[in-house]
């Protein structure tokens, strides 16, 4: 049974009994100077106890779990960190209001009866309000005070686990997140919410073989991460975000929950968390940022594999991926050529390299 229904159940019986005792009462008072049309107590305790039941079976849940489930569904939008901030800010500003309702209660009638209670509505929405726009700037003062007013030399330990990177489906099926671990580059913990390995597991059981070895390939990721030895932190968490479906969605919530960023290849995904001022760290992006700089007028060798889509090109590729497209190499296929660069194109999809022979 749901919690609406049960919620429902009880309010009928509460009100029921509410309208039982008020119907009683106004028979009561109905009938001492009773007529002939007057109705009997137990006819009023019937009548007003089932309209009674009839509004609590109606209106409970819009005045119990609704407001509630409202509620916990703001909460979990809020970080933490904010609400640690208003928590300290409120409790700050009922200090002050305390401090100042005896002086204002020893003012004269009716200032001395009011102003004590508004100093305490005031008073807390200051002290939440001032605390929570510079939640950012106490939170670093109050490190700076655990630290000892210094900061020390940190090890790559503690510097690895201040912060979290969260990983998408995406970039744990594509697989190079593992070699980019090995080298040292990522500094943070790689933070995956439970949901996104419960997607893993799903794409894993998939009927599609191609998308069984996408989700198993995935897994055998997750497995080299964690046993690597001196490698970043893989952490598990459960955290999760209620009233929302899609993964993606909740990627997205949860980083700007944690103030952490989302490290994915999926375009759609990177597009959407950047409208939502979350940082994305893109693998695709790296891999096109690593790329060898090549110039016009530079020469290589490189190996044709293949023809181009007009005539006499041919098409070669970098250790990287690169394609290259020469002109005039139709005729040059399945060997190793020098080459002269001509012109780089930065593309959507990556780069491409156009030359003609030396």
């Amino acid at each position: 049974m749901s919690a609406d229904f049960i919620a429902r159940l009880i309010g009928m019986v509460v009100f029921c009994i509410l309208g039982v005792i008020l119907g009683t009462q106004l028979g009561q008072l109905a009938n001492l100077n009773p007529t002939p049309a007057t109705f009997t107590v137990e006819q009023y305790a019937l009548t007003i106890g089932l309209v009674g039941a009839l509004v609590g079976l109606i209106l409970t849940p819009y005045i119990t779990t609704r407001p509630m489930r409202a509620i916990r569904s703001t909460l979990t939008r809020i970080s933490a960190q904010t609400l640690f901030a208003a928590l300290f800010g409120l409790i700050a500003g009922l200090i002050i209001a305390a401090l100042l309702a005896f002086p204002l209660s020893r003012l004269p009638a009716p200032l001395g009866e009011i102003l004590p209670f508004i100093g305490v509505v005031v008073c807390g929405y200051l002290g939440v309000t001032v605390f929570v726009m510079r939640q950012h700037d106490l939170f670093n003062l109050f490190t700076g005070f655990s630290k000892g007013g210094a900061r020390e030399a940190e090890s790559p330990k503690s510097w690895y686990e201040n912060r979290n990177i969260l990983l998408d489906t995406s970039v744990i099926i594509d697989g190079r997140i593992a070699d980019i671990a090995r080298t040292g580059f990522i500094p943070g913990t790689l933070l995956i919410p439970r949901f996104v390995l419960n997607e893993l597991q799903y794409i894993a059981d998939s009927s599609d073989s191609l998308r069984r070895q996408r989700g198993r390939r995935g897994l055998e990721v997750l497995a080299q991460l964690q046993k690597e030895p001196g490698g970043v932190p893989v952490r598990i968490t459960d955290i999760d975000v209620e009233g929302v479906r899609e993964v993606d969605d909740k990627l997205v919530i949860l980083a700007r929950q944690l103030r952490c960023p989302i490290l994915t290849n999926d375009y759609n995904l990177n597009r959407v968390a950047e409208l939502q001022g979350v940082r994305v760290l893109n693998v695709n992006e790296l891999a096109n940022a690593v790329k060898s700089a090549l110039l016009p007028g530079e020469t290589l060798s490189i190996r044709l594999i293949q023809e181009g889509k007009e005539p006499g090109q041919g098409v070669g590729y970098l250790d990287d991926g690169t394609m290259v497209v020469v002109e005039n190499g139709k005729d040059y296929i399945n060997q190793q050529v020098t080459i002269v660069v001509t012109k780089v194109l930065q593309t959507s999809a990556g780069r491409m390299i156009f030359a003609r022979l030396e």
